[in-house]
């Protein structure tokens, strides 16, 4: 689902909702769901440039390296046209550290 992005310096805001992290299931096909329809919906859109969160790492509890890796992973493999520049917006070191682990491994 995309909105207008009100007073942001952006023209929409793609919403989406992690899943919730479990020690005993799976769940990263979903987490890579969550990038790759959000660039899906943003290359329909008309967006050059899209920034993600960490998703489901904060309250929902995703491990900060997992969550990293499967975030580039999946931008990697999912990026269309016209996507040209994907960021991650990050805010604290750790989550600095993992990132920048992800993109250079």
């Amino acid at each position: 689902m995309a909105t207008t992005a009100g007073r942001l310096h952006a023209e929409h805001v793609v919403h989406t909702v992690g899943p919730v992290w479990s020690g005993t299931e799976d769940r990263s096909a979903l987490l890579a769901s969550c990038y790759r329809e959000s660039l899906r919906v943003s290359s329909e859109l008309g967006a050059r440039t899209v920034v993600f969160p960490a998703i489901s790492t904060g309250i929902y509890g995703w491990p900060l390296g997992d969550g990293a890796r499967i975030a580039v992973r999946t931008v990697r493999e999912a990026a269309l046209p016209p996507i040209t520049e994907v960021r991650f917006v990050v805010f604290d070191e750790e989550a600095y550290a993992c990132f920048d682990d992800a993109l250079t491994a």
